[in-house]
């Protein structure tokens, strides 16, 4: 199935323009015009989306149901910190938000298949070779065991429990796995063999501090917040691990990450235990103060690695991890008022349209567009950017260009990636908002003002179903103190309090009701002609 383009650039640049004009000059027209470029984009994403899921699930082992680790040299065996960490959770929201038999069918069989075949240290999953019907190496390597362990909570189950919530299998999969991890390692965790580095052992910690400190609050098990504040202790100290006493500091995926979880844990402290937060000050300050002054460039994005030592720059290649970094500083930014950080995160956003259009970020490879694009999703949240708005347009229709007529994208568990950042960008079109049983025929996008959401629904094709509707995700599912920007988080573009009420009019009738936000939650019914386009107007209360 080929794709073609669907807006031109002179959409693109409409857009762009509506939501940089004072929100007085616009009529309500203008904006639902807005919210049917915005729907026409999302579709494509979305169809773009069940290409990828039907692409991948065609390369299925037929023994086992699992996806492998790539199509090409791993194409037996199934892995923790690939396949399962990056690719089969996107598979899973693309399936909750577009298939839903396949959400409750085949992705929770894969689940219960993975967790039947691979546990290896109790919980802990292991690489499982097709061919030979059992685990790929003897004996077991716990390092390898330890690392797949925590990419797989970090990149996949953390964010599918922020999307679907706790009350899930998968959530139970990650407690599982997290409560048989902790007695297996000491903390700081140290990996052994020659596949992993120093790099490794920092990104292992960084993971780790991410899932514990998000897993604390879900849950309030003080164990998971003792060990996060441990990790935090041995990093933010005199010593000075990743400024003055390394000689490498990685600020690209594998080394970025421990910078992020250092970030988050300090946030948790501003909140629970401002003396122990106190304590860490200078030297969160000192790393984000490093990376700022020595990792990146003349337009605010950070170059690959350095030496934090010296100063010296190691790889000049630049990170598509910048936007993680960013969040870092600004989660900093929110806690400390450090207004320096908050420029950090403004210079980035504006630079990235002059500049960085079509950027090589990984050689062409579409997780570089995938990740780049992420970090400005969460970033624009926060701070409004019309410049980085229409940056992130380009660079969609660059990394879509990328999936093959298969639905495949490169082969390998980065596609993963490509239907993350898509689903997410989507529902940055869509405010928020989706269709119960999703068809190609329909589409939904949305727009928004200070105080109203747009919404323009067409149906090309009959429809009936339930228009549904985001919660505060960092608030409902997360139960976050502070909505601080995370890596492969969910965006809130327009969230949904259960307990307001809402008034949600159509314009096509003029018949406004008002609408608990609970049952906006539980979806809204709609129904369709062929051919009709309903436009809903909603305000809170």
């Amino acid at each position: 199935m080929m794709y073609r383009r669907t807006a031109r650039p002179y959409l693109v640049l409409f857009l762009t323009l509506l939501l940089a004009s004072p929100v007085v000059a616009q009529s309500p027209n203008s904006f639902f015009e807005q919210a049917s470029v915005n729907g026409r984009l999302a579709n494509t994403g979305f169809r773009r989306c069940a290409h990828y899921l039907n692409g991948w699930l065609a390369e299925a082992d037929s023994g086992t149901g699992l996806i492998p680790r790539n199509l090409t040299d791993s194409r037996h065996f199934w892995n923790a910190y690939d396949a399962a960490a990056d690719n089969y959770p996107f598979m899973v929201m693309t399936a909750s938000l577009l298939r839903h038999d396949l959400f409750s069918g085949k992705m929770q069989t894969m689940l219960q298949t993975e967790q039947r075949l691979t546990s290896r240290i109790g919980r802990l999953p292991d690489t499982y070779s097709f061919t030979k019907k059992g685990f790929l190496k003897e004996p077991v390597d716990s390092s390898q065991v330890i690392f797949g362990s925590a990419e797989y909570m970090k990149d996949g189950l953390v964010p599918l429990t922020e999307w679907l919530g706790p009350n899930t299998p998968w959530f139970r999969r990650m407690e599982g796995i997290l409560d048989d991890l902790l007695p297996v390692v000491s903390i700081p965790i140290h990996l052994t063999g020659n596949f992993y580095g120093n790099s490794a052992d920092v990104e292992v910690n960084g993971d780790m501090l991410q899932v514990l400190n998000r897993m604390y609050w879900i849950t309030r098990k003080q164990k998971y917040l003792d060990v996060a504040v441990a990790l935090g202790d041995y990093y933010l100290n005199d010593k000075r691990l990743l400024t003055r006493s390394s000689t490498r500091l990685r600020m690209r995926d594998h080394g970025c990450e421990i910078i992020a979880g250092l970030s988050e844990v300090y946030a948790t402290m501003h909140v629970l235990n401002p003396a122990k937060k106190k304590q860490w000050q200078p030297y969160m300050t000192e790393l984000l103060d490093l990376i700022l002054d020595k990792g990146r460039n003349a337009d605010g994005l950070f170059y690959n690695e350095i030496n934090p030592s010296t100063g010296q720059l190691l790889d000049p290649a630049l990170a598509d991890t910048w936007g993680y970094l960013l969040n870092a500083c600004y989660t900093v930014y929110l806690t400390d008022g450090h207004v320096a950080y908050r420029d950090a995160v403004l210079k980035a956003l504006q630079s990235l349209n002059k500049h960085y259009k079509n950027y090589a970020w990984e050689g062409q490879s579409s997780d570089g567009y995938a990740d780049s694009i992420e970090g400005a999703l969460n970033l624009i949240l926060r701070e409004k950017s019309p410049a980085a708005a229409e940056w992130i347009d380009s660079e969609m229709q660059v990394m879509w260009a990328k999936q093959k007529p298969s639905g495949i994208i490169e082969g390998w568990h980065g596609d993963g990636n490509f239907a993350r950042t898509t689903l997410m960008y989507c529902l940055w079109k869509t405010s928020g908002t989706w269709l119960s049983n999703w068809q190609e025929s329909v589409t939904i996008g949305a727009a928004k003002n200070e105080n109203f959401l747009y919404i323009s629904v067409q149906a090309n094709e009959a429809w009936s179903g339930k228009l549904r509707f985001s919660p505060a995700f960092h608030r409902e599912f997360m139960r976050l103190p502070i909505n601080y920007p995370r890596i492969n988080q969910f965006q809130e573009w327009y969230p949904i309090d259960e307990n307001k009420a809402y008034k949600l009019t159509n314009t096509k009738t003029q018949k406004t009701v008002t609408v608990r936000g609970r049952a906006l939650l539980a979806g809204y019914p709609i129904r369709l002609a062929k051919g009709e386009i309903t436009h809903l107007l909603i305000q809170a209360k």
